[in-house]
């Protein structure tokens, strides 16, 4: 097979490890397909991992690929694939270990892979699949949110928590949450109500929430308690050794990784597909200038406002 570009690394750490390089891609096996990349989507994972952070999951194996979020063209399939072909434009997410998505082709297992709807271009389609996903079994799943509850979401205005307000609302739920003072009018346009502040006081929302979203990892365990009507629930998405230990505890705390089910995927593509679930993109950059780009909304988390996505040629 011909080479191919992608941005990957040799060994874990800071954004000056990563490397724009040729590399062969594998043929695909049982289960998985080959894409050929058109855009691919930022997420914060994605650093947290070439970090290190999670490298219990990820392994010592090097070079590795970065990125999670793509959308493209199928160009080969392997044994046992069924629901998709060759020529399908497709979006999807690649497993935590695999990675590789900032790259003209990657390898991903079909169960974590749809068909693109025709009204979505392939960078919308990149925008969607971890945080649309995450959102979509925080609210239905785990959350088990109902017609008529109460959710707060913490980071209401990041990748996630935009999709998780609008999930819940199709659910029938009213959703309060927390941003930047400065995007509330933004928050506010998406239906969320109230709106308040990241290091806002939970007395003054004491008791009101079936369920308590913490998107950003930064909520004090007290707070989200505070929020919570009895009997209700919080979910935490960015998970530690300490989260975990509190999870398995009895209460209402839970950590949760969004887990590639195809089903749910496609609901989350429809969505998207119908305009439901919209996913505002603040930048688009080519692969070539992808590495400062990707430097910038680690460092100063910018663009605001949206999804960072690399268009491949």
């Amino acid at each position: 097979m011909a080479t191919m570009k992608r941005i990957q690394y040799h060994q874990y750490g800071g954004p000056e490890v990563l490397r724009l390089e040729n590399f062969e891609p594998a043929r695909p096996g049982a289960g998985e397909i080959l894409v050929r990349v058109r855009a691919a989507a930022a997420n914060p994972m994605d650093w947290k991992i070439r970090n290190g952070e999670m490298k219990i999951m990820t392994g010592r194996a090097f070079p590795r690929g970065l990125g999670h979020d793509f959308a493209g063209v199928v160009e080969a399939v392997g044994d046992g694939v069924t629901r998709l072909a060759v020529g399908d434009a497709v979006l999807g997410g690649v497993g935590i270990k695999a990675a590789g998505a900032f790259s003209e082709m990657v390898l991903a297992e079909e169960k974590a892979v749809v068909r693109k709807p025709t009204d979505l271009s392939f960078e919308q389609a990149a925008a969607i699949p971890t945080v649309g996903l995450t959102a979509f079994q925080a609210m239905t799943g785990k959350g088990k949110l109902r017609p008529g509850q109460a959710v707060f979401i913490h980071g209401c205005l990041g990748g996630v928590g935009r999709a998780a307000v609008q999930f819940a609302m199709m659910r029938g739920a009213s959703v309060a949450g927390s941003c930047r003072a400065s995007a509330a009018r933004d928050a506010h346009d998406l239906g969320v109500t109230p709106v308040v502040e990241f290091d806002f006081d939970p007395a003054a929302l004491s008791g009101r929430f079936d369920l308590v979203f913490d998107t950003a990892g930064t909520l004090p365990i007290k707070a989200a308690r505070t929020l919570l009507k009895p009997g209700g629930r919080i979910l935490d998405i960015t998970p530690t050794p300490a989260k975990f230990a509190r999870s398995a505890l009895p209460g209402p705390f839970q950590v949760m990784i969004a887990q590639p089910i195809t089903s749910d995927l496609e609901e989350v593509a429809r969505a998207a597909g119908q305009g439901t679930l919209r996913l505002p993109i603040a930048r688009t950059v080519p692969l070539a200038e992808s590495i400062a780009a990707l430097m910038e909304l680690e460092r100063h988390r910018t663009p605001k406002g949206g999804k960072l996505v690399i268009a491949v040629d």
